[in-house]
């Protein structure tokens, strides 16, 4: 693929716009960013808080623990760290840099500030409206369908910024639909990597960190030490232990950014880091390794396109037949056949697996993610798959994908529903 070739241009944007650090699970740190720009637009430190969020963020809130907060979880810990120690400017690391003083400060904070949460009346999954107040004062920032995107600012009731809460008015987004796995494919293997060599660096560098922090150290159910110990280190026990390790880190409470995919620093570690330690088993080069990297971070990218960035389906399906045709492509020297069959064996074989919200179980589920991928691609190298017509599969990789999104996006929004409502005791 030439580089000025519209395709080639629209995969890079896509990759910068995607493959961007995140400190902490990134629906808290959302709401953190929110409240940081609600306090700077506010002016002073808000002494009354209030929180209205789309069910699917009250579910991926609900039991994650917030990083630099001490071990507090839920919405109150994330809007409070974000207006009391936020920095406004950071994006998805809102609250990566703070001081000791402010960290130890922030539970005085939180008894002396009114802290309220509601859920919000909006069709959009992704909605977070941040109200901050002291005295007569008040600043609104809300954020829908992205994690920074700031659709409506508000104080003392004059709109200073409003837009569309719809992702085709952001007129500077990429085109995601020209996506195809033809496409990917031919992009990755022909890519200028100097196009893509700081922002893969920065994905290896940075996910490697925090698997080998998750590996190091006890945090929530330790499924990346559990895989290793129960079944050894052959490398496809260690390729879903790093992965799942790194999760482990990440939600509960480890402060080490991530550099995410889709919107989640989860699927971020998913599609890295069995690739990267398959890199290391094969010997491959580093130009092996970023182009299986290239693979797998835009295999998933369009595989989650269709289903939208939260939903009842677990993202880590789509990051694991991501990382499955990674690995296809390191073991095969690039054969599009084996990646193809990967993504649908994959998919057929875990996409019945649900979202309940970001925990320390994500890790466990990024593991059988991960395995799946790798069955995937070990059923073809045996002469084995799936076909069109077992079940959701279809004839053709992208139809199958079609079907999967739809799966997501329109088969499981009752069950989405129904998700919410027993995790939030209705």
């Amino acid at each position: 693929m030439k580089k000025d070739n519209h395709i080639y241009q629209t995969y890079l944007s896509i990759l910068s716009r995607e493959l961007i650090p995140a400190m902490g699970c990134t629906e808290p740190i959302a709401i953190a960013y929110a409240a940081a720009k609600a306090r700077s637009v506010l002016g002073c430190m808000p002494d009354k808080l209030h929180v209205a969020a789309s069910g699917n963020i009250i579910k991926n809130v609900k039991s994650v623990i917030v990083p630099n907060t001490e071990g507090r979880r839920g919405i109150e810990a994330a809007c409070a760290a974000g207006a009391f120690m936020g920095d406004e400017d950071a994006a998805l690391e809102v609250i990566a840099h703070t001081t000791q003083e402010q960290r130890a400060g922030l539970g005085r904070y939180m008894e002396e500030t009114e802290i309220t949460v509601s859920a919000a009346e909006t069709n959009h999954v992704l909605d977070i409206i941040v109200t901050a107040s002291k005295g007569n004062d008040s600043a609104t920032i809300r954020v829908a369908n992205e994690h920074t995107n700031i659709v409506q600012i508000e104080k003392n009731g004059e709109i200073l910024l409003h837009k569309e809460a719809e992702e085709k008015a952001d007129p500077g987004k990429p085109d995601y639909e020209c996506m195809t796995i033809e496409d990917i494919y031919d992009f990755a293997t022909t890519a200028d990597l100097n196009d893509v060599k700081e922002l893969l660096d920065r994905q290896i560098e940075y996910n490697t960190a925090i698997a080998d922090e998750g590996l190091r150290k006890s945090y929530g159910a330790n499924i990346g030490k559990v895989l290793l110990k129960a079944y050894g280190d052959d490398v496809r026990i260690r390729a879903r232990a790093r992965a799942a390790a790194g999760s482990d880190a990440r939600m509960n409470g480890c402060d080490m950014p991530v550099v995410i995919n889709s919107g989640s620093g989860n699927q971020g570690m998913t599609v890295s880091l069995p690739v990267i330690e398959y890199a290391k088993e094969l010997g491959s080069s580093r130009e092996q390794l970023y182009r299986a990297l290239l693979i797998s971070n835009l295999v998933t990218l369009h595989e989650k396109e269709g289903i939208g960035r939260l939903s009842a389906y677990c993202g880590a399906v789509s990051a694991g037949a991501g990382a499955g045709a990674g690995i296809a492509y390191l073991v095969t020297d690039g054969d599009y056949k084996s990646i193809i069959h990967t993504i649908v064996n994959a998919l057929a074989i875990t996409s019945g697996i649900v979202c309940d919200g970001a925990k320390a179980s994500c890790a466990a589920k990024i593991s059988a993610a991960v395995d799946a991928g790798i069955m995937g691609f070990e059923m073809y190298r045996n002469g084995q798959q799936f076909y069109g017509g077992d079940g959701l599969v279809l004839k053709g990789v992208e139809n199958t994908i079609r079907n999967i999104s739809r799966l997501g996006r329109i088969g499981m929004a009752e069950t989405d529903k129904e998700i919410i409502k027993m995790m939030v005791g209705e």
